[in-house]
C-alpha cells in the first residue's frame, strides 16, 4: 500500500531539495549591498512614524473576525442556494430549515456585534 506513495514522497522530497537549493544559491551568488536605505521600514512610500511596538487597535482584528465570518457564509451558502433544487428534491424542507437555522445562528453574531458597537468606524 505504501509502495503506491512512493512516487509523491519522491516528487515532495525534490520540491523541499529545489527550494532549499534555490534558497542558498540566492544567497551565495546574490549581490550583498546592504544600505541603510534598503534596511529601512516601507510604508506606502511614506517616513515610518513611531515604534513598531505600538498596540494595535482591537477593532482592526474586529473587522478581520467580521470579514472571516461574511466569508464563511458565503463558502456555505452559494454552495447550498445553487444545489437547492436538487436537495429539496431529496430530502425536503430539512434542507431549508437547517440552513435557516444556520443563517439565524450567523444573524445573531452580527446583532452582538451591532449592539457591542464593533461597526462602529469613530
Amino acid at each position: 500500500m505504501i509502495e503506491q506513495y512512493l512516487p509523491v514522497f519522491v516528487v515532495l522530497g525534490f520540491a523541499a531539495l529545489f527550494g532549499i537549493a534555490v534558497v542558498i544559491s540566492s544567497t551565495l551568488f546574490g549581490p550583498q549591498r546592504p544600505d541603510p536605505e534598503k534596511s529601512s521600514t516601507y510604508e506606502s512610500g511614506m517616513t515610518p512614524v513611531g515604534s513598531t511596538k505600538e498596540r494595535v487597535s482591537v477593532k482592526y482584528y474586529l473587522i478581520a473576525m467580521f470579514f472571516i465570518i461574511f466569508d464563511i457564509e458565503v463558502i456555505f451558502v452559494y454552495p447550498w442556494a445553487v444545489q437547492f433544487k436538487k436537495l429539496f428534491g431529496e430530502f425536503g424542507i430539512s434542507v431549508f430549515i437547517s440552513m435557516f437555522i444556520f443563517l439565524v445562528v450567523l444573524e445573531l453574531g452580527y446583532l452582538y456585534a451591532y449592539k457591542k458597537g464593533g461597526f462602529r468606524w469613530d
